[in-house]
């Protein structure tokens, strides 16, 4: 299950609570929003291993590209051996040699820095959905930890009441 679906659901859950008259306060069902929780720690383990098959893809993509530049130099050093014979064709198998190796070495760097980029956005794109879903957590514990101290102070103000009467009856 995507994360961002998971957020979703989180932040449905919270505006469809039922709300508290004159406050900003909801009643959230504690099983659904625990269900959510508990679902976002089983995706997030999902989201880092895509991060690592990411790299893995990354480095099996490097590999191809370093065989593919040494199977080009070989084949161009193979190649200028051959033409060892005319001078002509030995300087244009060396200019050539040079080229296909730069090349290869080009599509390699081209190939690694997409890599890395793709590596980067993903990594950059786990980072964002976390800090959301880390944001959205810390929100939730704010708002339950300041429900929990509205209502003591409520419960404490009413026991003042009730003890205020008995004490001015007590001067009568």
């Amino acid at each position: 299950m995507d994360i961002l679906h998971l957020i979703d659901r989180l932040e449905t859950l919270v505006t469809e609570s039922f709300h508290l008259p004159f406050t900003s306060n909801v009643i959230v069902q504690e099983d659904a929003f625990l269900d959510i929780i508990d679902q976002m720690r089983v995706t997030i383990p999902e989201e880092v291993k895509l991060a690592k098959r990411t790299e893995a893809e990354r480095e099996r993509l490097l590999l191809q590209a370093q065989e593919e530049a040494n199977r080009l130099v070989d084949m161009a050093h193979e190649k200028a051996d051959g033409l060892t014979e005319e001078h002509e064709l030995v300087a244009y198998a060396r200019n050539r040699a040079e080229e296909i190796e730069a090349e290869a070495h080009r599509q390699a760097d081209e190939i690694l820095a997409d890599t890395d980029e793709y590596i980067i956005d993903q990594l950059s794109e786990l980072e964002e959905q976390l800090m959301r879903t880390l944001t959205t957590v810390r929100n939730g514990l704010r708002h339950v930890q300041e429900t929990k101290s509205d209502s003591g102070l409520e419960e404490h103000q009413n026991e003042e009441e009730i003890q205020k009467p008995v004490a001015d009856a007590d001067e009568e």
